[in-house]
């Protein structure tokens, strides 16, 4: 073991003042750098001294650091190009928010605001602001509040109304979400006592009937979300459930993906449900709603204020830049803009064609074609829907899991599929803008 060569190691400062880690300083902080340097020198002692291995030289040892801040600087949090085909992908953020809106709320995140401010008494105000009247005109409503995310809005209703009770749900509703939020284990972490009714794909009225007790504090209706189910299949309307309510059973709705009209195919707004005669309903923020993530609980107006009263509220309660992107988001609905889901869903297959001819051009019409293709809602939205697009599909001799690496490792990323072995650009998810730099980057790796 020649421990006499640690002696050429360079020192952390020395390395750290290298040109080629001043743009990794900037992206992960000079700390961070500074950490992986220690950690990339002590790998390289430890193969000296244990493994007798020879000694890298600066380069070397620089194009080390390189490769674990490049690694490092991955896992921020960073924009990626969408060519999967599914508009609300939960692993991309969901919903993108409209730029406008982005725009508008900046001078308010960025300075002071009137969160908790009466303007006119100049006292302490209510945080709530206009979101309560903007919610309640758009769905029709008695009252609305907003918390920082759905799982939150469920979990803040049983904690309110059905701690120490019963709480009757489908057995075909029993659903899990991503990352793991199972409605089991959330009634069981509330103190609610979770009953039980009707078989996977059959739940009938009478089904729950029967279940309900002295006990039964609530009949809670779960949006099934990313899966549906076909064929023999029954479940009561929120019109047939709410026959069952009285003074000391509600019916509440887990609506989840936020549809506020009836334009999304297999789906019930909102609206409908609190017409139906749903006390309580609760949805994303960030979904169809393409709103900040949120989650947002409308229904009667006394059980909104039993909500607000509840010690968790201030725990789940949103801040200024879910108040303010959401303002805003309600304000543009309200004014009949469409939400990104809809916009997307009323592409023609004509406006995908010319962003195919866009795509394509300079390209080699040989090694990229443009096919007949579909795409979904995604984000637990009409799990059961396709909608016909348009892709651009490469010819390579390179495996299809390389490719897809390849345009990972752009920048920005391009997140594609792989359909019949072949990598897959869906023309419903790409915006106009991305085009010329998806065009350069699979020029560049098809070569």
């Amino acid at each position: 073991m020649n421990t006499q060569q640690l002696s050429a190691l360079p020192q952390i400062e020395i390395l750290l003042s290298e040109a080629a880690l001043s743009g990794y300083v900037t992206a992960i902080s000079r700390p961070m750098v500074a950490d992986i340097v220690r950690r990339v020198l002590g790998r390289i002692r430890e193969d000296v001294v244990k493994e007798g291995l020879a000694m890298p030289d600066k380069q070397e040892i620089l194009a080390r650091i390189c490769l674990a801040c490049e690694q490092t600087a991955k896992a921020r949090i960073q924009r990626v190009i969408n060519a999967t085909g599914i508009i609300i992908h939960t692993n991309m953020g969901r919903s993108p928010l409209n730029g406008d809106i982005w725009s508008k709320a900046e001078s308010i995140n960025c300075g002071y605001s009137n969160l908790e401010l009466d303007l006119t008494t100049g006292k302490r105000g209510n945080r709530k602001g206009l979101l309560p009247s903007l919610l309640s005109c758009l769905t029709g409503a008695e009252d609305a509040i907003v918390v920082n995310n759905n799982a939150a809005a469920v979990h803040l209703i049983l904690c309110t109304f059905a701690t120490g009770r019963e709480v009757i749900v489908s057995r075909g509703e029993q659903v899990q979400i991503g990352g793991g939020f199972r409605v089991p284990e959330i009634l069981r972490a509330t103190g609610a006592d979770l009953v039980e009714v009707g078989t996977t794909n059959i739940t009938t009225l009478e089904d729950y009937a029967q279940a309900v007790t002295p006990q039964t504090s609530m009949i809670l209706s779960v949006h099934r979300s990313n899966f549906a189910i076909r064929g023999f299949e029954e479940s009561p309307s929120v019109k047939k459930l709410s026959s069952l309510k009285s003074e000391s059973v509600l019916l509440c709705v887990d609506q989840g993906s936020g549809v506020i009209n009836e334009k999304i195919p297999g789906e019930v707004s909102v609206r409908s449900h609190l017409a139906q005669g749903a006390d309580l309903v609760c949805f994303s923020g960030d979904k169809i709603f393409s709103g900040p993530q949120a989650g947002i609980i409308v229904g009667r107006k006394d059980l909104i204020a039993q909500l607000e009263k509840h010690p968790l509220m201030r725990v789940f309660r949103a801040g200024k830049t879910i108040h303010s992107l959401l303002e805003l988001t309600l304000i543009r609905y309200l004014n009949g803009e469409k939400g990104h889901l809809e916009s997307k869903l009323t592409q023609s297959l004509e406006s995908l064609r010319k962003k195919g001819e866009m795509l394509l051009d300079g390209l080699d019409r040989n090694r990229f074609l443009l096919k007949e293709s579909t795409f979904t809602s995604g984000g637990g939205t009409a799990p059961d829907e396709t909608f016909p697009s348009l892709s651009v599909v490469m010819e390579s001799k390179q495996s299809a899991q390389r490719l897809l690496v390849k345009l990972r490792e752009a920048s920005p990323p391009i997140i594609a599929t792989i359909h019949d072995e072949h990598v897959q650009v869906n023309l419903a998810t790409l915006e106009p803008d991305d085009i010329p730099h998806v065009r350069e980057v699979l020029a560049t790796i098809a070569d």
